[in-house]
């Protein structure tokens, strides 16, 4: 079901490997070697107008007197925390501005604006989830633990109700990720003591949380507390719904492959480097859109390099894309309502026990493997360039679509 073999799966041979993995690592030092006053720069400025946006609008949702006013102000706090969370709290965590050596702009100091400690989310994200990317059975994002998103995650029959459970994990997207930090920490062979401790450190956080956003700021509006306990509310789901929407649609479109353990057993670098791009998705974005994802719309380059400055993917892209056309390997990328749709097909899909499902397990859109090109030539006899995985599946399709024309064609007579 998921691929065992990425190299087989990708066409590519082992010297296409590790000559792609040489192209990486350039651009990796490159970044490095640029990183200066200007990304600096960028990263205070970032902070300081998000911290300006978020006082401005607590104000305007305390003093508005009218319906305008107030849903402005409620928009206004759900895109400042959208900003802290993805372009700053996101990407600090994940050291992309370490090199800086500021303490309060580092990984191991922040702590961002939302239910979760940050410090069991990076145990969970940075190396669960983005060392073991998509790897069955070891990284805990495919699904969160609560959704089917590829077939090789058995159906059972509360699975029914993922279409509901989909909705409830968007509004409530920051607790769902505070628990998934919690439960990797407790995952670990760590002691009974060391599991309280790590639940105190969450319980803590969260007190902190609901203190300040729906006991502090609303005691300051007097009067009108419960006008501003309700914008806190919405501009919170709001933030969630979004966070929900650029996670999903960079990790469970078609196109993000997931892989078996076997995959990885003696993977080299530039084989990580390679089950990365196969295994994220990227969604098409301007300058604005990408800056309010974190620059998570560029997730094929996040996944590459998670630890260099984010303001730098767009950039680092355009030399990716350059590269998978040169290895031909696929670029998966679409606009962002096409992304979501693909991903809401699998959600309502999968909800679904197998045998209502049409195609194979090697060979549906969100769950493939090496073995639907079983008989298929990957690699040229003479070792030379040959062509590489978008070649096999363009040619895949076409064979499909003239399958399914001669299974309607009608039948003679006579």
């Amino acid at each position: 079901m998921a691929i065992t073999d990425v190299a087989v799966y990708a066409h590519l041979s082992a010297a296409d490997i590790e000559a792609l993995g040489r192209e990486l690592d350039e651009i990796r030092r490159d970044i490095e070697d640029g990183r200066g006053t200007r990304d600096a720069t960028y990263i205070r400025r970032t902070i300081a107008a998000q911290r300006g946006l978020d006082v401005a609008a607590r104000l305007v949702i305390m003093l508005s007197r009218n319906r305008i006013g107030l849903s402005l102000g409620t928009v206004a706090l759900a895109v400042a925390k959208s900003i802290e969370n993805m372009e700053i709290g996101h990407n600090v965590g994940h050291g992309q501005w370490d090199w800086m050596n500021d303490p309060e702009i580092h990984s191991t100091t922040w702590e961002w604006d939302m239910a979760g400690s940050s410090a069991q989310w990076r145990y969970a994200h940075n190396y669960r989830h983005h060392v073991f990317t998509n790897v069955l059975g070891m990284d805990d994002d495919i699904g969160f633990g609560v959704m089917r998103v590829t077939r090789d995650q058995p159906w059972r029959p509360w699975m029914l109700l993922q279409p509901l459970q989909n909705i409830l994990l968007a509004a409530a997207f920051e607790w769902g990720i505070a628990i998934h930090g919690l439960d990797a920490e407790r995952a670990r062979p760590i002691t009974r003591d060391e599991k309280f401790a790590q639940a105190k450190i969450l319980s803590g956080k969260v007190a902190r949380q609901v203190a300040k956003d729906y006991l502090l700021f609303p005691a300051l509006s007097g009067r009108r507390w419960r006008r501003t306990l309700t914008a806190v509310l919405a501009a919170n789901a709001l933030r969630n719904v979004w966070a929900y929407l650029v996670i999903f649609c960079g990790h469970f479109p078609d196109g993000a492959e997931k892989f078996t353990a076997e995959a990885i057993e003696k993977e080299t670098a530039p084989e990580w480097y390679l089950r990365q791009m196969l295994g994220s998705a990227n969604f098409d974005a301007g300058p604005v859109l990408a800056f309010l994802s974190g620059h998570l719309s560029h997730q094929i380059e996040h996944h590459l390099f998670p630890d260099l400055p984010a303001n730098r993917y767009p950039e680092i892209a355009v030399r990716v894309r350059a590269l998978c056309d040169k290895y031909d390997l696929p670029y998966t990328s679409g606009p962002l309502l096409h992304q979501y749709l693909l991903v809401m097909r699998t959600v309502h899909k999968l909800a679904l026990p197998d045998r209502f499902l049409i195609a194979t397990s090697d060979d549906a859109p969100e769950t493939a493997s090496e073995r639907k090109f079983a008989g298929s030539t990957t690699i040229a006899a003479d070792g030379t360039r040959h062509r590489g995985l978008r070649t096999a599946l363009r040619r895949r399709r076409i064979l499909r679509a003239a399958e399914r024309r001669i299974d309607r064609a009608p039948v003679p007579q006579g």
